[in-house]
């Protein structure tokens, strides 16, 4: 199997509260709007963000009635500067999002970073990270 990944999937309690979240408070764009089933977000060449109503996602899984939140997962935004990750937090709380951990410097990395969650309980990283970056050909740089 190839190492790749083109789908990140999140059950999403409340639909409409994602599209506020993300569409009216963030700025996003859909790639596509199913209203009352899923969003998806394209990310990366290659990459879509989809927020799935969460009795659909259950559907979907074969396990109908069963509505489970996102926990264990943080969805990371890494920018270029300690001022872009207050700014990103603060555009996000006044879309909606929940600050859980204010911006900070992390106790892991030499990294500067924020943790939010938005209105369905998933927990974004706000991050500037010196050491991590993106070559022109999408390679991923730790260290």
């Amino acid at each position: 199997m190839n190492q790749q990944l083109h789908f990140i999937t999140l059950s999403t309690k409340d639909l409409d509260a994602a599209r506020d979240f993300y569409v009216r408070g963030l700025g996003w764009e859909p790639l596509v709007d199913v209203p009352g089933e899923i969003i998806f977000f394209q990310l990366a060449p290659g990459l879509t963000l989809g927020l799935f109503d969460a009795e659909k996602f259950a559907q979907d899984q074969g396990r109908p009635g069963t509505i489970s939140p996102v926990e264990g997962v943080t969805l990371s935004h890494n920018v270029e500067s300690r001022e872009a990750v207050n700014d990103a937090v603060e555009r996000m709380r006044n879309a909606g999002g929940e600050v859980v951990k204010p911006p900070q410097d992390g106790a892991f990395g030499g990294i500067y970073h924020a943790m939010v969650r938005d209105p369905n309980g998933i927990v974004w990283e706000v991050a500037h990270n010196p050491g991590w970056r993106v070559e022109s050909d999408g390679t991923v740089v730790l260290g």
